[in-house]
């Protein structure tokens, strides 16, 4: 499974690629980190943001899209301009039918380093180990949708598998419950 991570922001949003299975080591194809000016207009920054983002899921052609979940923060210019990102994000992957799913901070670090509370250090290291690196990715952006893809790979491709194997069975279901209907007449 290939999985395209994206760590929202909108100065510095980070962009890592990663494939993988459950359960196996994950192999980093790619990262990047979508900048835009602080001194543009919003409508040209998150302009700039979506066509990076939809060139980079061009690209890449991934399977699955895992965005960072926004959180409460005290700082609502930052939450806002996080908040819009993300919307950008999420839609990147939606334009092109490409299944979307979002993760919280904790959700990310309990799965890279077995700690919801992880700090910045130990999720890069954990993401450097992880995928064989030789360095750290750098800037710490990249790092973090480096983290989100694995997550994904890890949790949201587990989480797939058990949605359609319950589908599978309802559908079973619903079947045997024709053909008892039919039986029965």
């Amino acid at each position: 499974m290939r999985v395209l991570g994206i760590d929202p922001g909108l100065t510095r949003c980070g962009v890592g690629v990663v494939e993988g299975v459950p359960g196996r080591p994950c192999t980093l194809v790619a990262y990047h980190v979508v900048r835009t000016d602080s001194t543009d207009e919003l409508p040209h920054r998150l302009l700039r943001l979506e066509t990076e983002l939809n060139a980079l899921v061009g690209e890449y052609s991934p399977e699955s899209v895992a965005v960072e979940r926004v959180f409460a923060q005290h700082n609502v210019r930052t939450v806002m301009g996080t908040a819009q990102a993300s919307a950008v994000a999420v839609l990147s992957g939606a334009r092109r039918g490409i299944p979307v799913e979002t993760y919280t901070p904790s959700e990310v670090k309990a799965a890279i380093t077995g700690s919801g509370i992880a700090d910045k250090a130990q999720m890069i290291t954990m993401v450097q180990r992880l995928l064989r690196l030789d360095a750290p990715p750098k800037p710490a952006d990249a790092a973090d949708a480096l983290a989100l893809a694995i997550c994904h790979i890890w949790r949201g491709g587990t989480k797939a598998r058990v949605a359609a194997a319950a589908a599978k069975i309802e559908a079973a279901v619903q079947k045997a419950r024709i053909q008892q209907r039919k039986g029965s007449r």
